[in-house]
């Protein structure tokens, strides 16, 4: 029987120097995007329901799409440090991390300064001081790390920018008038799929709803 070459998932597979504190936090800096698909989204969908961002993460699905058409298309090799980090095999430009991180800043950016949804203006120093320094952090890492070139991390940092920003324009000026018919339609029913972006203070409508429905009895449990 042939031996065939071993091939590690990379999803979480980031290497850094032993030793180096630096390497060690930005390996976990360049995880972020793995937190924010797998914990972030996932636990959104099923505590929420929110169509506006069911929207955000799928344009962030659609950009890391267009990114591995273009790593195809154009095959630019990563610095000559990837012979270390086992990570040859794969194609540097644009940089995947970089691209998610600012298309994620850029969107939610957008959605903080439209006030749509849960958040609301005053939330921007939070879009300022986390998910800004984030994102360069994010694109520093891979420099850092050795994954990247410093050409791969800004080209994948513009590109995200711009998808972002087109897919939350699409999204608030095309789609979003098919937030009803998709609340209404048998998957939106079925899912309790909602659109809250209409509405000014969601949290104080939900503590509300909540104040009043515990006073009724057809939404009390039975116990």
């Amino acid at each position: 029987m042939s031996q065939h070459p071993l091939k590690a998932v990379t999803l979480t597979h980031v290497r850094y120097q032993k030793g180096d504190q630096l390497g060690h936090f930005l390996a976990w800096v360049s995880l972020v995007p793995v937190f924010i698909s797998l914990g972030g989204f996932s636990s959104h969908f099923i505590f929420r329901r929110e169509l506006q961002t069911m929207f955000f993460a799928l344009g962030l699905l659609i950009s890391q799409f267009v990114n591995e058409v273009i790593k195809t298309s154009v095959q630019q090799a990563r610095p000559e440090t990837c012979a270390l980090l086992e990570m040859c095999d794969s194609h540097g430009w644009p940089s995947s991390h970089s691209q998610y991180m600012f298309f994620f800043a850029v969107y939610f950016t957008s959605l903080t300064y439209r006030r749509l949804g849960l958040i609301c203006r005053n939330q921007l120093i939070f879009a300022y001081l986390l998910v800004w320094p984030m994102a360069v952090l994010t694109m520093y890492s891979r420099v850092y790390l050795g994954y990247h070139t410093v050409a791969q991390v800004f080209a994948g940092a513009g590109l995200g920018a711009v998808l972002g920003w087109g897919w939350f324009w699409i999204v608030n000026n095309v789609i979003s008038g098919l937030f009803p018919v998709i609340e209404e339609s048998a998957f939106g029913r079925f899912f309790y799929v909602k659109d809250t972006s209409h509405i000014p203070n969601v949290l104080r409508l939900e503590y509300e709803n909540a104040r009043s429905a515990r006073k009724h009895p057809s939404y009390k449990r039975a116990d």
